[in-house]
């Protein structure tokens, strides 16, 4: 976990947001926004703090760093293959020499679905608009019968984050379930499970004298437009 949290706080989060995306995406710790069904508000970004990351590594025993192939698709999201490239900048700067290797979507998530890549960026929305679709689907412990870890690419498992998001599914009770969610996007991120790095955010452009107020799915719908007052 040392060298996972390391990669983490080795990445400059508000740096891609700004210069990297343009301003265009806000730094986050966490798979959803503020705002949604287990969001957890006590889990923050973490703090950018190569000083620390190169410490980290030594004490896992590499405190001469290691080699490391990113792979990205580079058609798919805004400025993808770029924030690999200054992903890897930043890994490389605390001695985890990093390649980026960039190829079409078609490609990638084809090689990314046969586990090929140790280190992948990629994207995720959330079709139920809460914590439990990443939960189950990337992160829970692949399992065919069970129908989870569907998108697990990297086989991660985790059995008491598992238990949690057993438990939250099988809870009807909304603020027990959402009680459950947090602590399990708690539990995912203090393991570094994954190292979320930003979300994005959306604009819309209208006819002046028309609003829009945007919505958290991000469905544009004709019915949500209004006159302006």
């Amino acid at each position: 976990m040392r060298v996972r949290r390391a990669l983490s706080i080795a990445i400059n989060r508000p740096a891609l947001a700004e210069r990297v995306m343009e301003a265009t995406a806000q730094p986050t710790g966490q798979w959803l926004p503020e705002g949604t069904f287990g969001y957890n508000p006590d889990v923050h970004p973490p703090a950018y703090d190569p000083s620390a990351a190169k410490k980290l590594l030594a004490e896992a025993g590499f405190p001469q760093g290691f080699r490391l192939t990113l792979h990205s698709p580079n058609d798919r999201y805004p400025n993808d293959s770029k924030t690999a490239q200054a992903v890897a900048q930043m890994w490389t700067r605390i001695g985890i020499r990093t390649e980026v290797e960039a190829v079409p979507w078609a490609s990638f998530s084809q090689r990314s679905n046969h586990q090929e890549y140790a280190m992948r960026l990629t994207g995720w929305g959330s079709v139920t608009g809460e914590a439990s679709y990443a939960l189950v689907n990337i992160l829970g412990t692949y399992d065919r019968e069970k129908r989870t870890g569907a998108s697990n690419a990297g086989r991660y498992s985790n059995p008491t984050l598992d238990a949690l998001t057993e438990r939250a599914a099988a809870t009807i009770d909304d603020p027990t379930r959402e009680r459950l969610l947090r602590e399990a996007v708690k539990v995912a991120m203090d393991d570094v499970a994954m190292i979320p790095m930003f979300q994005l955010v959306n604009s819309w452009a209208l006819r002046r004298g028309l609003t829009y107020e945007a919505r958290m799915d991000e469905r544009t719908t004709a019915m949500a437009v209004r006159p302006a007052d």
